[in-house]
């Protein structure tokens, strides 16, 4: 029994001895006037892929009720990241219009946070029900769903950058949006 134990604790703490420390994921928090640049995609491009290049962003919330001489109140944070290590571009598409074309992806991202925290500002909690917290989740995926269908239009109509005049329609779009909407940016 003792040698079974023994056993068990080398190979325990020669497994855990191995094991790396979870990295920290590395995020670009989007920032007016903050442009991405190529060095800002790390990833390796996969083979074969038919696209040049890859954006990966996506939207975080959180959220707390605070109750003050029984006045409930949200608090949340909603943020906008760019994922350097899961975005990607093969090194010899890189150029300054594919650059943009990949920033609006990102532009597109921030658009959703700014209306996400519209609506997470607009919850009145004296009139919702009890489950505040599936309303604010549905908020979540609601906004997440029109934030995927607008970057696969963009990419559609764009078709994938190539393009150009779609993609200053675009351009146009999504900046004319985030100004519509500068009261909820960060």
């Amino acid at each position: 029994m003792n040698l079974f134990k023994f056993l068990f604790l080398i190979l325990f703490f020669g497994f855990c001895g191995n094991a790396k420390p979870q990295q920290v994921e590395e995020k670009i928090e989007w920032k007016e006037g903050v442009s991405l640049n190529w060095k800002d995609f790390k990833a390796k491009p996969p083979q074969n892929s038919r696209f040049k290049a890859n954006t990966n962003a996506g939207i975080t919330y959180s959220y707390g009720l605070k109750n003050e001489n029984g006045i409930e109140s949200l608090n949340y944070e909603v943020n906008s990241y760019f994922y350097p290590h899961l975005s990607w571009v093969v090194q010899e598409s890189k150029n300054d219009h594919l650059l943009k074309h990949e920033q609006t992806h990102f532009d597109i991202t921030e658009l959703h946070a700014r209306k996400l925290r519209k609506g997470l500002s607009e919850i009145d909690l004296n009139e919702v029900p009890q489950n505040v917290r599936k309303i604010l989740d549905d908020l979540y995926k609601t906004i997440e769903k029109e934030r995927s269908l607008m970057q696969n239009e963009y990419d559609r109509e764009t078709n994938h950058s190539l393009n150009k005049e779609a993609e200053v329609k675009w351009l146009k779009l999504v900046q004319e949006e985030l100004l519509k909407l500068r009261n909820y940016r960060n």
